[in-house]
This record gives C-alpha cells, sequence and structure tokens, in this order.
C-alpha cells in the first residue's frame, strides 16, 4: 500500500498546539503521510505568542523544492505565512510543481490574541495565494477582516461575505463559526453553485488552541486521499468536534490548551 502524502507550509509552534506541529499530528491521525515546510518559527506557549522569527523567501523555496522533488504530494494545507516575500515564494512553488489541491487557512490572529500577520502580508494573501487555492477556510473575525467589514451576525451576512470571498479568485470558501454564540457551533461551505451548512454541538472548553490549523489539515488529508471536496469537509469537521470533545482530557498547559489529536487512540 502506498500511503497518500500531504505537505504543511505554516509556522512552527513551540508549544505544539497549533501550525506545522498540529498539522502533522492530524495528518497522523487521518491516515495520512505529513511533510512540512516551514515558514516561519514562534515562540509561544498555551498563554501567547512571544515572538516571531521569520524564515528566508530562499530557504523556503529550497524545502518546497526539496519535498515535491521526492514525494508525491496530494494536497497543500498553508497556515501562517508572516511576510510577502514567503506568500510570493509559496506561490511560485506551487506553481512550479502543479500542485491541484490547496487549502489556505488564512491565520491572522492567534487563539490567544495576538496578531501573526502584517497589514501588507494579508493583502498578499487575498491577491496572490487565495486565487491559487481550492479552498479557503476563515473563521467569521478572519472573513470580516479579509473584507474590511463588520464580522457577520446572520446566515443571509454569512453567505454575502462567502460569496465576496469568491470573488478573489478561489473557487470555494468555508467560513467557520466557532467564534459565533448558541448552542451549535456551525460553518458554512460555499462555492459557485451551493451554500452548505455544518453543523455541530458547541463544547464548553477553552482548550481550543489549533483548532482552525487542525481543520484546515483534515480537509486537506481527506482531499489527499482523494475525497471530494464535500465530503473531505465533513469528514474533517466530524474529526475536529471529537478533537475538541477530548480536549479537557489533556491538561497542558495554563492557557487555552490544545485540541486532543489522538482521542481516537485513547485508552
Amino acid at each position: 500500500m502506498t500511503i497518500p502524502i500531504a505537505l504543511t507550509i505554516a509556522g512552527s509552534d513551540s508549544s505544539g498546539g497549533a501550525g506545522i506541529q498540529a498539522d502533522l499530528k492530524t495528518f497522523a491521525a487521518c491516515g495520512v503521510y505529513g511533510a512540512s515546510v516551514i515558514a516561519a518559527l514562534t515562540a509561544q506557549n498555551t498563554r501567547g505568542v512571544t515572538g516571531i522569527h521569520d524564515v528566508p523567501a530562499d530557504f523556503i523555496t529550497a524545502q518546497i523544492d526539496a519535498v515535491f522533488s521526492d514525494f508525491d504530494v496530494k494536497a497543500v494545507k498553508i497556515g501562517m505565512v508572516a511576510r510577502v516575500e514567503a506568500i510570493d515564494a509559496i506561490v511560485a512553488g506551487l506553481d512550479r510543481w502543479s500542485s491541484q489541491h490547496v487549502v489556505v487557512d488564512p491565520v491572522m490572529v492567534a487563539t490567544s490574541g495576538d496578531r501573526l500577520l502584517s497589514p501588507d502580508a494579508i493583502d498578499a494573501l487575498r491577491t496572490r495565494l487565495f486565487p491559487r487555492a481550492s479552498l479557503i477556510t476563515p473563521n467569521l473575525p478572519e472573513a470580516a477582516a479579509l473584507l474590511g467589514e463588520a464580522i457577520a451576525e446572520s446566515d443571509a451576512d454569512i453567505e454575502a461575505q462567502g460569496r465576496r470571498l469568491l470573488a478573489l479568485g478561489c473557487p470555494a470558501v468555508l467560513i467557520k463559526g466557532g467564534h459565533g454564540h448558541g448552542p451549535e457551533s456551525t460553518d458554512w461551505l460555499i462555492d459557485g453553485a451551493s451554500v452548505i451548512r455544518l453543523a455541530a454541538p458547541r463544547i464548553d472548553t477553552r482548550n481550543t488552541h489549533g483548532t482552525g490549523c487542525s481543520l484546515s489539515s483534515a480537509i486537506a488529508a481527506g482531499l489527499a486521499k482523494g475525497q471530494e471536496l464535500e465530503a473531505a469537509v465533513r469528514a474533517a469537521k466530524a474529526y475536529i468536534s471529537a478533537a475538541i470533545a477530548a480536549a479537557d482530557r489533556l491538561n497542558v498547559g495554563h492557557g487555552h490548551g490544545p485540541i486532543h489529536h489522538f482521542h481516537a487512540f485513547d485508552t
């Protein structure tokens, strides 16, 4: 058997709960071999981010070429990319290696509230990286920030923002509702033909560090295994919901702890 391979291009989280580390855990939990390209280093823990060290663009390029020249990469997940130069290197690499399934999680603010991207990098996400993506996965605040609008409150507003994000050039958007209110956490999968509402019970826990990173990685894992987009998104949401529900069993750190990536293997 040949295992499917997925690649994460993102920032490293020294606490292991988000970023590259969460992506690789998710790939493994979902039955996919994970490779990585580190675009930035962060000094952080469950309480916050204390430092960011950017990886030079030429070394990002070297990592991309090393992976693609040896591995049959079936899907790519892109997370935190803090600089325009990094985004340009990634877009050039995706084009050079003709990557097909590209999931972009526009990580702009950490769970702790720390801002991770500069304004010019946010503009480069919109204009250069989104048109190269198969799916983008902003949460409600990120969708609003990307459009320069207020956070959507109603289903109609969320759908309208999704349509405006599609106009940036990506064929599909998943707006995540974890920052919303009410008994359900609802995500909206929007493309040119349909709007699919995906709801799950909202779980009362502060241990949600890495949720967005892991969801986008689980979607990329599904695509790497040959699933259609809707099936990959549904499977990823089920995986994340279970990982959040099991998060309090870990008791890691003193702030926003991580989700339980390997909940299915608990004994």
